[in-house]
């Protein structure tokens, strides 16, 4: 996760006052200031328009899942008449639940950096 890239955009200059027609005018207009929206060079205060490069997002991709699968297998004993979890298996299964969380907590991590990206937090 490394820091923003600056985008590198440039002004659009003002239309001219002659040599088009209303609608021309009116579209060349109209263009213009949607792209100063989408660039952030329109100077709009909360930025709701302003789009998301390719350069702004560092989030980079997550590494393999650390749980592939479950090494408990469910082996147990039964005591007088109750179904008893052993404890070899027990233990497996508490390093599979610790291993899952691990690989969860990292992933919305992950997900965060990139969700305040995208918001330009």
């Amino acid at each position: 996760m490394t820091a923003t890239r600056v985008n590198r955009f440039t002004g659009i200059p003002a239309l001219p006052q002659s040599g088009f027609s209303d609608y021309q005018n009116i579209l060349i207009g109209t263009v213009k200031e949607n792209v100063e929206l989408l660039t952030g060079l329109r100077g709009e205060v909360d930025k709701a328009s302003k789009a998301v490069t390719q350069g702004q997002i560092t989030a980079v991709p997550l590494p393999a899942q650390k749980m592939q699968q479950v090494s408990a297998k469910g082996k147990g004993f039964t005591i007088s008449s109750q179904e008893v979890a052993g404890l070899e298996d027990y233990g497996k299964l508490l390093l599979d639940v610790q291993t899952l969380a691990s690989d969860v907590a990292e992933m919305r991590a992950s997900l965060n950096f990139l969700i305040k990206q995208l918001k330009g937090i």
